[in-house]
């Protein structure tokens, strides 16, 4: 066995950022810029105004109070999208929506609620102001957000919302990103059905296909869910020829030691064996390496393959402590392993055999200190263990036990990912 530090090392060194495609700027979401991003234009375009209100000259409102309001003679009206053909003028104003271009003549924008408007029923004439005004109150200026040949986003960059408004408002309807990395997942066993099937007697639905395709879709992949491979050597070779174009194929079962799991007999033969046991728990029957497989373009290539444990909490746990990160790398990500803290465990949680336990928790913060307490059975076949964890508390490979008060490390699971 080797430690999970060693195994992630391993799964690590064999991927790398993908190559880059241009891609519509929603479908960006979530992946990672391939280039540097400069504006072409400023933004906004042109001094607008920031609030509904009235374009004046800032000396016109000298002395103003709603005692002494000035009054200035209405000229025009321009909304958002419209640019005014009139110039604001000694003792006039025209009235402004908001994101509208301010017109010529006019410093500043008195709002709608320090005007007599209301007074007047809005219909063009006279207005009073009932403040006085600074030059360039609530006036945007052109360029203030981006100026035009900047660099607004550095290649790097992971796109979010926020990047997107702003790549949006630039013009731009495509962008050059790292491309997503496809994920083949083929679950083996007799003892398998797929969904919408009828299920016999001694048989499991095929939940781990999904569960770990849910997981790849979440975290930026492209799942390719292949079925599923039965107890032999010639039908598991055959699945997992359907899969040889991915960035990476994942199969759940078949790597334990009983006398079907075929699973690293295949891997051998097709490919090479890294490691196939990590000190954890649940997850040690997990095996790595790489199978051959060629290109699009015909070009020979090993591909990492990842062999999950066959049990549902087994294969989502390792899919969470090994396929997530490689798929980060694999993006162009900085930070491709979630970081963990320390909390305080209310439970006791034995650990018999010295390997790493990953305990599905609740962690809540309470009196500024982080509480963590396990979900209930912790059997590896207890998916609904996982339904309502947010994290996981890790119980060192050198402690024999921990009790209620005792601090360990817990990674979150429902935090951010950027």
């Amino acid at each position: 066995m080797i430690s999970v530090e060693e195994a992630l090392d391993k799964v690590l060194g064999y991927v790398t950022a993908l190559d880059t495609e241009e891609t519509p700027l929603l479908d960006a979401l979530g992946q990672v810029l391939a280039e540097d991003v400069s504006s072409d234009i400023d933004v906004p375009p042109l001094d607008n105004s920031a609030m509904d209100g009235y374009a004046v000259r800032s000396a016109d409102t000298a002395g103003a109070s709603p005692e002494s309001p000035r009054l200035l003679r209405v000229v025009d009206t321009v909304a958002a999208g419209s640019v005014s053909e009139c110039e604001v003028a000694a003792g006039t104003a025209i009235r402004i929506m908001t994101g509208a271009p301010v017109p010529r003549g006019a410093d500043s924008v008195v709002q709608f609620e320090d005007t007599d408007e209301a007074l007047r029923s809005g219909v063009a004439g006279e207005v009073g102001v009932l403040a006085e005004v600074a030059v360039g109150l609530n006036i945007r200026r052109a360029g203030e957000d981006i100026g035009r040949g900047t660099t607004v986003l550095p290649k790097g960059t992971v796109v979010s919302p926020p990047e997107v408004g702003l790549l949006a408002s630039l013009g731009r309807d495509r962008v050059r990103v790292i491309r997503r990395p496809v994920v083949a997942i083929l679950a083996t066993g007799d003892e398998l059905v797929d969904l919408g099937e009828p299920l016999g007697v001694g048989k499991i639905y095929n939940s781990n296909s999904y569960s770990v395709a849910a997981l790849v879709r979440r975290y930026g992949g492209i799942p390719e869910v292949l079925g599923i491979a039965r107890d032999s050597e010639d039908s598991l070779v055959a699945s997992l020829k359907r899969g040889l174009k991915a960035d990476m194929l994942v199969t759940s079962g078949g790597v334990s030691v009983g006398d079907y799991d075929v699973v690293k007999e295949v891997l051998a033969k097709q490919g090479e064996i890294a490691f196939w046991s990590v000190r954890m728990k649940p997850g040690k029957p997990l095996a790595f390496g790489t199978i051959r497989g060629v290109s699009e373009t015909g070009e020979v290539r090993n591909i990492p393959q990842v062999g999950l444990p066959g049990n549902p909490v087994s294969s989502m746990l390792t899919s969470e402590l090994f396929i997530r990160p490689a798929i980060r790398k694999m993006m162009g990500k900085a930070q491709v392993t979630r970081p963990t803290f320390e909390a305080v465990v209310e439970d006791t949680v034995v650990n018999s055999d010295l390997r790493r336990i990953y305990a599905r928790a609740v962690v809540e913060k309470r009196g500024g200190q982080y509480y963590a307490r396990l979900t209930g059975p912790q059997g590896s076949g207890i998916l609904t263990s996982l339904t309502v964890a947010n994290a996981l508390a890790i119980i060192p490979e050198d402690k024999v036990e921990v009790v209620p008060g005792d601090v360990v490390p817990v990674m979150m699971l429902d935090w951010g990912e950027d």
